[in-house]
C-alpha cells in the first residue's frame, strides 16, 4: 500500500531461465560471463521510474536473488516470459510468505493473465511506458488497481534512454538494445502481433545514437539489437541506419551488432547495404520451414512471395555479406515425418551453421491457440508431456518429439555443424564487415589498433575455452577447425567471431546430445 506522497524503495527482478537454445549456458562459464545478454524491460523500467523513487536491479541470471533486500522493498516487480514461468512462480511464492507487495508484466503475464492468481499484487498487460509511471503515482496515493493495460501502444519517440548503468554489464557476453516494436505480418503462431501490433514504431535517430553511447560507456562492443522485426517499416530504418553509419564513421566503428528480421530483406539490396555499411554482421531470420504448405497454413506469406526460393533469398543475404541466422519450426499441420530430412538438407544447402529449431508451439491468444482450441487439439498442462501443447495433424506427438530430439542432434553433430559454417565461411568466402573495411581503408592506425584488440580477444576467448571444455576430443576438434580458417582467411575479426561459433557449437551440441541421452529433459526452443 502506498504511503502518502513517499518515495519508493523498488526492486526489479528478471528470474534466470531454464537452459535454452539460446542461454549458452554450457558455454558461459569457459567465457568468463555468466548469461549471454541482458533483457531490455529492466533498465527501461528504471528509466521510466519517476526520480524521487530508487530503484535496484536483480538479473538471477548473473546475481543470486536477495531476498532479504526484497523484504525491505516497498515494491518488488517481476517480469518473465513462458520459459520463465516455473521460476516466476517460486519467486513470487517466497516474496509473497515475506509479505512483499509484489507486481508482475511481461510477455507471459501478457498473453496468460491468471497464471498467478493469488501470488500478485498488481499485473500489467501488454507495454508499460504510460501504466509504469501511472501506477506508481496511483501507489503513492494509496490508490493502486490490480490490473494495468494501456489502451494505446507506446510513442516509441519518447522512449527514454534505458538505464544500462543500472546493469552489471561485465558480466554479459552481449550488450542488448530495441529500436522499434510490431511487425507488419501475421504469422498465426506468433505473439508480437498480440502484444506490440502489427503497426512497427519505431524510435528516432536521436534516441538510438543516445543509447548507442550509453552502451559504449558501459563497454559493451557486440550487440544485439533485439527487435523481433528490424525492417517492420524499411523507410524509417533506413533512415536510421544512415545515421547510425555517420556515428560509426565518427567514432571509428566501435560497436558491432545482429538483430531479426523478416526474409523480405534479400528482396532490398539498398537496406542490406545500409545494414552491412553499419556493421550488423548477422541476422536472425525466421524461415520456419522449407514447406511451402505450411508456410501459407500459418499466414507466412512473405515466405512464399516470389523473387527465388527461400535458398536463394539465403544466399542473397549472405552474398551482401550478412550470415544468416534463422529459425525453424517442427509439427505444422501440413508436416509429415518427411519434414525431419526436409530440414536438415534445408539447413545444409543454404550454408546456415545457427538454427534454433523447435517444435510448434500454441501461444493463448495468438490465431493458433484459437484455431486448436476450436478444434480440440492442445495440450493444456502446464509442462505438456510432449515438449509442446500441440496435439499434431500427420504425425504422432511421440514421432514429432523423437524427431525433434533427432535433428537437433544431427545438426549439432560436429562435423555437419562446421561443414555448414565452412561451405559459408571458407568456401563461400563470406566478407563481413565490409563497411568497417572501407572505413579503415582511409584510417590505417584505426584498423590496426582495432584488429590488435581482436587478436587479444580472440586469444583470450580461445584460452578460455581449451582450459574450461571437458571434452579433449572437441577441444581438439575445435583447433583443428580454427587452425583451418586461420590458414585461408588471414583476419582476426573472422577469428574472434569464428571462435565465438565454436562456442555457440558447444552449447547447442551438448544440449542436443544431453536431450538425445536422456541425460536431461526436452527443451523445446519455442
Amino acid at each position: 500500500m502506498g504511503k502518502g506522497s513517499t518515495m519508493a524503495d523498488i526492486v526489479l527482478i528478471n528470474p534466470r531461465f531454464e537452459v535454452s537454445y539460446w542461454g549458452m549456458e554450457h558455454i558461459l562459464p569457459f567465457m568468463g560471463k555468466r548469461a549471454n545478454l541482458p533483457v531490455a524491460c529492466l533498465p527501461l523500467l528504471a528509466a521510466l521510474t519517476p526520480t524521487e523513487h530508487t530503484v535496484t536491479l536483480m538479473d538471477e541470471n548473473v546475481e543470486a536473488i536477495n531476498y532479504e533486500r526484497c523484504q525491505k522493498a516497498d515494491i518488488v516487480g517481476i517480469t518473465g516470459m513462458s520459459v520463465q514461468r516455473f521460476r516466476m512462480k517460486e519467486i513470487l511464492t517466497e516474496l509473497k510468505r515475506r509479505g512483499v507487495f509484489t507486481v508482475v508484466g511481461g510477455p507471459l503475464v501478457t498473453v496468460h493473465e491468471d497464471y498467478f492468481e493469488g501470488l500478485a499484487d498488481a499485473i500489467f498487460i501488454g507495454e508499460a511506458e504510460q501504466t509504469w509511471p501511472q501506477f506508481l503515482k496511483e501507489w503513492q496515493q494509496g490508490l493502486q488497481q490490480f490490473r494495468y493495460e494501456q489502451l494505446e501502444k507506446s510513442d516509441m519517440s519518447i522512449v527514454p534512454v534505458p538505464r544500462f548503468d543500472l546493469l552489471k554489464m561485465k558480466h554479459y557476453l552481449f550488450g542488448s538494445l530495441q529500436f522499434s516494436r510490431g511487425c507488419p505480418f501475421q504469422c498465426e503462431f506468433c505473439d508480437i502481433i498480440v502484444t506490440f501490433g502489427r503497426k512497427p514504431r519505431i524510435k528516432t535517430s536521436a534516441q538510438v545514437i543516445a543509447e548507442l553511447e550509453a552502451m559504449l560507456a558501459e563497454k559493451a562492443n557486440i550487440v544485439f539489437v533485439v527487435d523481433d522485426n528490424l525492417i517492420g517499416n524499411k523507410k524509417a530504418i533506413k533512415d536510421v541506419l544512415r545515421d547510425i553509419i555517420a556515428w560509426q564513421h565518427k567514432k571509428g566503428y566501435p560497436l558491432t551488432f545482429f538483430t531479426e528480421a523478416s526474409i523480405d530483406l534479400a528482396d532490398d539490396a539498398e537496406l542490406m547495404d545500409l545494414l552491412v555499411e553499419a556493421n550488423f554482421l548477422s541476422v536472425f531470420i525466421g524461415i520456419e520451414t522449407p514447406n511451402e504448405a505450411s508456410l501459407r497454413e500459418t499466414k507466412k506469406y512473405q515466405n512464399v512471395r516470389t523473387g527465388g526460393t527461400l535458398i536463394e533469398k539465403v544466399h542473397r543475404v549472405q552474398d551482401a555479406g550478412l550470415e544468416v541466422w534463422c529459425g525453424m519450426i517442427l509439427g505444422f499441420d501440413h508436416d509429415d515425418e518427411t519434414i525431419f530430412d526436409a530440414q536438415r538438407e534445408f539447413l545444409r544447402d543454404a550454408r546456415i551453421s545457427t538454427a534454433m529449431v523447435g517444435m510448434l508451439y500454441a501461444i493463448r491468444k495468438t490465431p493458433l491457440h484459437e484455431r486448436l482450441a476450436a478444434e480440440g487439439r492442445l495440450d493444456n498442462a502446464d509442462e505438456p508431456e510432449f515438449g509442446t501443447n500441440v496435439i499434431p495433424l500427420k504425425i504422432s506427438r511421440e514421432a514429432l518429439l523423437e524427431g525433434y530430439v533427432a535433428v537437433m542432434d544431427d545438426l549439432y553433430a560436429p562435423d555437419a555443424f562446421f561443414e555448414r559454417l565452412d561451405a559459408l565461411f571458407i568456401d563461400g568466402k563470406l566478407d563481413m564487415g565490409r563497411g568497417r573495411q572501407r572505413y579503415w581503408k582511409s584510417h590505417l592506425g584505426r584498423m590496426l589498433s582495432t584488429q590488435g584488440l581482436f587478436l587479444g580477444q580472440f586469444l583470450g576467448l580461445y584460452t578460455r575455452m581449451m582450459s574450461g571444455i571437458p571434452e579433449k576430443h572437441l577441444r581438439r576438434y575445435y583447433t583443428k577447425r580454427i587452425w583451418n580458417l586461420m590458414k585461408k582467411r588471414p583476419d582476426p575479426g573472422l577469428w574472434l567471431f569464428y571462435v565465438i561459433k565454436c562456442a555457440q557449437h558447444y552449447h547447442a551440441h551438448t544440449m542436443a546430445r544431453q536431450m538425445a541421452s536422456g541425460r536431461s529433459p526436452v527443451y523445446n526452443s519455442y
